[in-house]
């Protein structure tokens, strides 16, 4: 299934405990339809020490978040919006605010 959230994009939670709060998209897992947003929905694991965490301990890491409790936000409408998709002139397929009619895909 194709999502309309993509790496780096700018998001909005808009529901759960991290309603309100925005970031930037660090993963997006379509197999689970989740996304990893940077330093939201934060978790501590016990991690045992390895090559990556040299003497372990108690790490802070981001879970995921359902990507229907994420919306994208458009620079133009200050706000989260709807998202749609469109065919311009020279076949390229680009998203687009389906408030104000801007082109989020640069």
């Amino acid at each position: 299934m194709a999502f309309k959230i993509r790496k780096d994009d700018q998001i909005m939670v808009v529901t759960g405990k991290e309603k309100g709060k925005t970031g930037k998209v660090l993963r997006v897992n379509p197999e689970k339809a989740t996304v990893f947003v940077e330093k939201l929905n934060m978790v501590k694991r016990h991690q045992k020490p390895s090559a990556k965490y040299k003497h372990g301990g108690i790490i802070e890491k981001e879970a995921p978040i359902a990507i229907s409790n994420v919306m994208i936000l458009c620079e133009k409408c200050k706000g989260p919006v709807r998202v749609g998709k469109k065919i311009l002139d020279n076949d390229n397929k680009v998203r687009f605010c389906k408030k104000c009619g801007e082109v989020l895909d640069k």
